[in-house]
């Protein structure tokens, strides 16, 4: 009892001591709480400073660069980490072979298939008001097709001047698929007046190689399937009609080939305008009655035009692209697995199943047609066969083709040089002599169409790689070869200087920018490493499109970008992409050049054009340089090619600019980056070329002289470990930067301000144009002094 009595005494001592004092104890409670959980916030803070690496150079700050799937080449797989600054992918895309999955094919319950009602389509147009304008598309390789395209478009011109519908017709356009943006013409009906309607002719070659006609092709297709455009944006023309040039003894059946990429484009035209195919698909044979089968296809078009002026629409009938039999389109069955599955005859068999542990069989409905047959993957073709009409054009050019993607050839700077006329403008900027270097490419094949471009039509295009691939020992032992034997050729050329013959049959250097697109060959790395290993120097030039094989291509001597614009569209006029992401592309690639600043040489190469790229763009220019800080850029004049198909592609001499104008230029250029803190300076120029080089004047000036020139001996003394480079991570030396190769002084002869030609050399001007005032005015003796004074040099 006792016991009991203190209890509740106690419960009461300690409830009136809880009523005195419980605020200030719930106050001290929570401090606590709020004083433990800022300790444990601040320890955490301080763990984290404490394990984060040490801060990097302020000029070398790390940038991470994101690669889209759609980059990656075909059936590869980049295994390396994203890229940053140090820690970029150095090897080669390592091939990864899908894993096929075993699926169980559907039960199929075949029927037959009930033909659907395919609604007319509507053709607006207004017979009394509306105008039609038909557009003539060609595409050609050999020239043969351009003639007959510009022959029905002068039939059809004479024939709408005076037929009995000449009021309803406007004068027959013709087109070059080669120099058109797809976009303008192939996405929506082109832009014009309100009362005008537009009839689309498409005139395609057939060739066994790839030409810009599959880029069409493919296009066609994604605008079709993708899903942010109506799949007939092409509904709004009045109808289209395409003919097709093969050759049956080659391709003997249509099964076999004959005009296939006439009939892909027919049949992408019909979906993409809403079954508006006006006249059948015409096809001739270009070795037998190719134009008595084009003289029908015309005068049947022209019918069909009839109809369409007079408001007869596409006439009766079966519609333009038919019923859905009619499409091409391939209703494939789903094979069965090859398992055996339980046949079930009665429904009493079903509880048997339901049993068991498999799972009930699905039964499709979906498929009418028996098995199709599945036809073997083809196997990949070659880029240039030597019976295409590319290999006979690129060989007329003075090209070598080595193995059927790479090539090789000797500009007129090498021949120059060896006949001691003078070098090419990366001698007076780096040190290279035209006569040791090799220009050749390990791929023809180009996923742009720009304006200047020498090879117009003649060389392959291409967006992904798809061809026989060639191994790099056998592209190396071919291009030297090839090139030693037309260095061989010009020993019994007048004024051939002999020992620069004798040198020059050692290959020092190889600027792979010929034609195409070297980065795209898939063992490009594989290729270089030989050519180091060989010590000769690369030059490496990339269109800025293919970032995936940019950020995986391994240390080069120099690595080039092409910019040959400021912004998108400027970019799309003068380059003409295939990529439709080309700007997504472009942007990426100068990301990768960034973080590629500090272990090798990076240059952009700017090509001037008068009305495409140069007016008020220099600002633009300053944006891109900014945003990868290359350590050079070159500016070059636009050189024109002097053939037809650069004037079809707008390009005439009026868009070569003068020296004097690219200098201006350059000069306008350094002073937009110097006033944004980027200190480029002019570096050299060769005027001769038409070319002026800026370079980052914190990193290629010594002492207050430029010395933009290359140590090639050390450069390959770094390759191979002789000598220990100065880029550091983390404390320890994991490579090279530019600055350990830099050479020699720039001579002064190259320097801004004297024109950037060797006095050792002797200028000879065809044209009997005067020479510098200097020279002009010199004695021979005077003359001899300044090239003795040189050699010194």
């Amino acid at each position: 009892m006792a016991t009991s009595t203190s209890l509740e005494q106690l419960l009461t001592e300690l409830l009136s001591i809880w009523h005195t004092y419980r605020v200030p104890l719930l106050v001290a409670t929570v401090a606590l709480a709020l004083i433990v959980r800022l300790t444990s916030q601040s320890r955490n803070a301080r763990e984290k400073v404490s394990v984060s690496p040490a801060p990097a150079s302020p000029i070398e700050e790390k940038k991470t660069v994101e690669l889209r799937p759609e980059w990656l080449p075909e059936n590869t797989t980049i295994i390396t980490p994203a890229l940053n600054v140090d820690n970029h992918a150095e090897d080669d895309t390592n091939v990864v072979a899908a894993v096929p999955k075993v699926k169980k094919g559907p039960k199929t319950v075949k029927g037959r298939k009930t033909p659907k009602k395919v609604a007319k389509p509507i053709i607006d147009y207004n017979h009394t008001t509306d105008k039609i304008q038909p557009l003539v598309f060609f595409q050609s390789v050999t020239g043969t097709t351009e003639r007959r395209a510009t022959q029905v478009a002068e039939l059809l011109t004479s024939w709408t001047t005076g037929c009995d519908q000449s009021a309803s017709f406007l004068q027959p356009q013709l087109l070059d698929l080669s120099n058109i943006d797809y976009d303008d013409y192939f996405i929506n009906a082109p832009k014009a007046e309100v009362n005008t309607k537009f009839f689309y002719l498409i005139l395609a070659p057939t060739y066994n190689i790839d030409t810009l006609l599959d880029a069409f092709i493919e296009n066609l297709s994604e605008t079709h399937n993708d899903f942010r455009i109506d799949t007939a944006s092409l509904s709004g023309l009045l109808g289209y009609s395409v003919f097709g040039f093969g050759d049956r003894e080659g391709w003997p059946s249509e099964e076999e080939g004959f005009c296939t990429q006439a009939k892909e484009v027919d049949k992408w035209m019909a979906r993409l305008t809403g079954r508006k195919r006006a006249y059948p698909l015409g096809m001739g044979d270009v070795k037998s009655d190719a134009e008595d089968r084009l003289t029908e296809w015309r005068l049947g078009v022209q019918e069909a035009l009839v109809e369409i002026a007079e408001g007869r629409g596409l006439g009766e009938g079966v519609l333009g692209s038919g019923d859905a039999v009619e499409s091409d389109e391939e209703e494939v069955d789903d094979d069965d697995s090859g398992e055996d599955t339980p046949r079930v005859d009665d429904v009493e068999d079903l509880g048997g199943m339901a049993n068991g542990t498999a799972a009930p069989i699905p039964v499709d409905f979906t498929n009418y047609k028996g098995r199709s047959k599945v036809n073997a993957p083809s196997a990949p073709k070659q880029m240039v066969p030597t019976t295409s009409p590319t290999h006979a054009a690129l060989t007329k050019q003075g090209y070598s083709i080595i193995g059927s993607h790479s090539g090789v050839k000797i500009c007129r700077w090498t021949k120059s040089a060896l006949r001691g006329r003078g070098s090419c403008y990366k001698y007076s900027f780096y040190g290279i002599a035209s006569h040791l270097c090799m220009e050749a490419t390990p791929s023809l094949s180009c996923s742009n169409k720009c304006v200047f471009c020498w090879r117009h039509g003649t060389n392959p295009v291409g967006t992904t790689w798809r061809w026989v691939t060639d191994a790099p020992d056998v592209i190396f032992d071919g291009i030297t070869a090839a090139h030693y034997k037309k260095i061989k050729m010009m020993k019994g050329v007048p004024g051939v200087r002999a020992e620069r013959f004798a040198e020059a049959m050692r290959i020092r250097h190889c600027a792979l920018s010929l034609v195409g697109e070297p980065i795209f060959y898939p063992h490009i790395n594989d290729l270089l490493r030989l050519m180091h290993k060989n010590r000769i120097s690369t030059f490496m030039v990339c269109n800025a499109q293919h970032p995936a094989q940019l950020a995986s291509l391994i240390p080069v001597t120099q690595l080039y970008v092409s910019i040959d614009a400021s912004n998108k569209e400027s970019l799309r006029k003068v380059d003409r992409p295939l990529h439709r992401d080309f700007w997504e592309r472009f942007q990426a690639c100068l990301d990768i050049l960034r973080t590629r600043r500090f272990e090798q040489r990076t240059v952009f190469r700017l090509t001037l054009v008068k009305g495409f790229n140069m007016e008020e763009e220099v600002k633009g220019y300053a944006d891109l340089v900014e945003r990868a800080l290359p350590c050079f850029v070159e500016v070059k004049g636009v050189t024109y090619c002097g053939t037809s198909a650069a004037g079809t592609a707008g390009l005439t001499m009026q868009n070569v600019p003068f020296y004097e104008e690219v200098a201006e230029f350059v000069q306008l250029l350094e002073q937009e980056l110097n006033s944004r803190g980027l200190y480029y300076g002019i570096g050299a120029e060769h005027a001769h070329s038409c070319c002026i080089l800026l370079a980052d004047s914190n990193r290629f000036k010594r002492n207050g002289k430029w010395a933009t020139r290359i140590d090639f001996e050390r450069f390959f003394d770094l390759y191979e470990g002789k000598v220990e480079g100065t880029r550091m991570e983390e404390g320890k030396v994991v490579g090279w930067r530019p600055e350990d190769y830099i050479g020699p002084d720039t001579p002064e002869w190259a320097l801004w301000g004297n024109k950037g030609f060797d006095p050792r050399d002797q200028r000879v001007d065809r044209k009997g144009r005067p020479k510098t005032e200097e020279e002009a005015r010199a004695s021979p003796m005077q003359k001899a002094a300044l090239r003795q004074a040189a050699l010194e040099f």
